[in-house]
């Protein structure tokens, strides 16, 4: 079983929550976004390349019965640079974080890809810690290909030239990864790190049903039917072996299913935590 391990969280702006410190660590910190209102806590853990801010639109459609607090994980944004991005060190981050800021008590935890692995593993490996699963595109086994960004362009002079540069090369999925621009010293960039992120989701390749199928709260599984990292036969095969678990497929959808129609997959979510 995984432990946790005290890590630093600090607040992601101004407009997103006071600082708060879990635990001095002075090697590694985290940030995370309160997008606030007066509704029940629910966290959320964004995938591979993202940020805690990009819920920004699911999170003002689940509003306010829902606030969303969102944490960004390690080695993707303001978090420092890292080099262990094993699967159970994402688990350890969040345990961490839920039961030393969250808590006391479970939590709805709600997930995409990556971060929708994270989130049902951490329902199998602390169970004490979730009381309802989201996972958005988050499958039960990872095949290849992976995503290799190591030959995208790493400075423009402009986040316009940036945001020209990365259409041209990734197409309308650029505004996803944009979420990560930033201007530096000698021009504008993305913050993550091509190389450890390829690690990262190397890591997560293989067969993760043990981890699936390990936990027994009850579960949303949010699929997008033309998602090129769920194949529809998986998602129907993981919501049929999990008991307590509903499947929302969402047909001429993606795998950024909450992007593209974040009021359709807010209400499946609003429906979902109501019982």
């Amino acid at each position: 079983m995984a432990t946790t391990h005290p890590v630093t969280v600090r607040g992601a702006g101004p407009s997103y929550g006071p600082s708060y410190d879990l635990s001095y660590d002075p090697s590694y910190a985290l940030s995370y976004v309160d997008f606030g209102g007066p509704g029940a806590p629910l966290l959320a853990l964004h995938g591979h390349f993202g940020r805690a801010r990009g819920w920004a639109a699911l999170a003002a459609e689940l509003a306010p019965a829902h606030r969303v607090i969102a944490l960004e994980q390690r080695a993707h944004g303001s978090a420092a640079p890292v080099a262990d991005v094993r699967p159970d060190a994402y688990l350890a981050d969040v345990a961490a974080f839920l039961s030393g800021h969250l808590g006391p008590g479970p939590l709805p935890v709600l997930g995409h890809s990556m971060g929708g692995s994270v989130a049902y593993r951490l329902a199998a490996h602390h169970p004490e810690l979730v009381s309802r699963l989201v996972v958005i595109e988050g499958p039960a086994r990872n095949e290849p290909p992976v995503l290799d960004a190591r030959d995208w362009p790493r400075r423009a002079a402009s986040l316009r030239e940036l945001r020209a540069l990365l259409t041209e090369r990734i197409g309308p999925f650029a505004d996803y990864f944009l979420e990560s621009a930033a201007e530096h010293p000698d021009g504008w960039g993305l913050l993550f790190d091509p190389e450890t992120l390829l690690r990262s989701q190397r890591a997560l390749l293989g067969d993760w049903w043990s981890d699936w199928l390990g936990s027994d709260c009850p579960a949303l599984l949010v699929h997008g039917e033309d998602s090129t990292v769920l194949p529809t036969a998986q998602a129907k095969e993981m919501a049929a072996r999990r008991p307590d678990t509903r499947l929302a497929a969402f047909p001429g959808r993606g795998h950024w299913v909450h992007d593209e129609d974040p009021a359709g997959v807010a209400a499946a979510i609003r429906a979902f935590l109501r019982g």
